[in-house]
This record gives C-alpha cells, sequence and structure tokens, in this order.
C-alpha cells in the first residue's frame, strides 16, 4: 500500500483526536504511524495491515488503562450531581436573607437556598433541585 495512504490514515485519526479529546482514536494513530514506517520500508500490505491492526490493539490494552488512571487520578467520585432535577421536601423553611434552609432527599439533609434571594420557601414544600452551590442546594418551589 501507498505509504501516503497511511500519512493520510494518521492524520485524520489525529485530527479526530484533537477535536474530540476522549483518547478514543490515538491508539489507532499509532498503528497507522506503525503502518506508515513498514509502508516506507517496503513491506508488503499484508504485512502493514497486520503491523497496524497489532500496535493498536497493544496499545489500546496496555497503554490505555494506565493513561486513563493517570487523567482520573484528580477526580473525585461523586453523586451530588445526578441530584440536579431532583425533587425534595423543605424540612426547615427556607430563608436566603437569614442564612436558614434545609431540604431532605435520598434520606440526607442537606442545606439549602432559593433561587431567589427574596423567596421565602416554607417547611414541607416540595421544591426541585437547580444546581448544587458548594454544600447548598440551590432549589425551586415546585410547579403543580
Amino acid at each position: 500500500m501507498n505509504p501516503i495512504i497511511w500519512l493520510v490514515i494518521l492524520i485524520v485519526l489525529l485530527v479526530i483526536e484533537v477535536i474530540t479529546l476522549g483518547l478514543s482514536t490515538i491508539w489507532f494513530a499509532g498503528g497507522a504511524l506503525a503502518a506508515f514506517i513498514a509502508a516506507l520500508l517496503g513491506a508488503n500490505v499484508a504485512v502493514q495491515v497486520v503491523l497496524f491492526l497489532a500496535v493498536s490493539i497493544i496499545l489500546l490494552i496496555f497503554t490505555r488503562p494506565v493513561v486513563m488512571r493517570m487523567l482520573n487520578k484528580h477526580k473525585t467520585a461523586t453523586n451530588a450531581e445526578s441530584l440536579i432535577g431532583e425533587q425534595a421536601i423543605v424540612t426547615q423553611t427556607i430563608n436566603n436573607l437569614m442564612g436558614r434552609g434545609e431540604v431532605f432527599i435520598n434520606g440526607l439533609e442537606w442545606m439549602a437556598r432559593s433561587q431567589q434571594d427574596n423567596d421565602t420557601i416554607e417547611k414541607d414544600t416540595v421544591v426541585r433541585i437547580l444546581r448544587i452551590d458548594g454544600v447548598k442546594l440551590i432549589v425551586e418551589r415546585k410547579e403543580r
């Protein structure tokens, strides 16, 4: 196979990797690089294809787990983001101006604040969680 074809494949895979930043095509780019070098050295098409597949699979199996661990080592696992959009019950009246308010969701009590500073939400009201700000849930009254 013409080395130019492998070079084009290599460039396309690298462009996809740069656009997505998902570490999904970089392994195959390594395989394309190996096949490109083999084509430059005069290897036949079968050797080039086998080299492409072998190098891609080896990189995928042996380096991807290490790279993913390195990228994710500073990431803190949390399920708090799953609360966004859920409903909660106000257990202590929410009053932003007084800095008070709590809600109960999934067996836990959370500090809560209303989205609107002048909106007081009474105890036992059903609210919807809009976002998380530090350790506080930002909520609004649930539409009926």
